[in-house]
């Protein structure tokens, strides 16, 4: 197929795996074939497909199916994939993953940036489409009931607490709102204080993922994360940058 509508065989379907439900995942893309094709790959895995082609035709679907995951064409008529993952993220933590055929690695970023929990190109593999789906929704079930890290004391930095095992961020007694990718990555640097964390270990222990990953969605991540919890995002205090070798957090 053209215009990267294709999509390799992923061997067995894992389906099964799914703990037994069915996870709903919108899938918003104005290309009718490749719709399709992104229909046929995720039932075969056992998902539940609902599908928008627009930005504001999925705002209105949102609301109303409680979806798990939702997928996104940055390329859309009307309100663009930046719009609408930024509107999205004003309402919901649900995880969200760009599709995109776009080559220009800015547009990449700024679709993490925006909100974006990581993305995919097109033509898309199967095998690396499911395994990034599995990891995100597998934290999202995760969180569902309490996304805290029990196992991480309290920690008091600046201005700010993190409380790992209540899920949540404050400022001066205030939340702080986060992403659950951003909590999550703030907990993995917190809990290693000290320590310089390269950028795969990060993606394998807050994404889930082992060969998969890309470093860009780390960097994306961390420039969100400085936004919220730097005084000076030029000049980090807490979230330092070791050249050549990763992250490491300093309270």
């Amino acid at each position: 197929m053209e215009d990267g509508a294709g999509y390799a065989e992923a061997g067995p379907t894992w389906g099964a795996i799914m703990a037994g439900v069915a996870r709903r995942i919108l899938t918003v893309e104005d290309d009718d074939g490749i719709r399709a094709t992104l229909r046929l790959a995720l039932e075969d895995q056992g998902y539940e497909v609902v599908e928008a082609s627009s930005a504001e035709s999925a705002l209105t679907i949102i609301p109303d199916q409680e979806v798990d995951l939702i997928l996104v064409d940055l390329m859309l008529p009307g309100a663009n994939g930046f719009e609408l993952i930024r509107a999205v993220r004003q309402e919901s933590e649900v995880p969200i993953v760009i599709v995109t055929a776009r080559s220009d690695s800015h547009d990449v970023v700024a679709g993490l940036e925006a909100g974006a929990d990581d993305y995919v190109r097109k033509p898309f593999v199967v095998q690396e489409l499911g395994a990034r789906l599995r990891a995100l929704l597998r934290r999202s079930r995760e969180g569902a009931s309490g996304r805290g890290r029990p196992d991480i004391k309290a920690l008091q930095f600046g201005e700010f607490e993190l409380r790992p095992a209540a899920g949540s961020l404050l400022r001066d007694g205030g939340p702080v709102s986060l992403t659950r990718t951003e909590f999550r990555l703030l907990c993995e640097l917190a809990e290693n204080a000290g320590l310089v964390l390269s950028r795969e270990q990060l993606l394998e222990r807050v994404w889930g993922y082992d060969y998969f990953g890309d470093g860009r969605v780390v960097d994306a991540h961390i420039r969100r994360l400085r936004a919220k919890v730097e005084p000076d995002t030029s000049n980090p205090s807490f979230i330092l940058t070791v050249r050549g070798l990763g992250y490491k957090f300093e309270a």
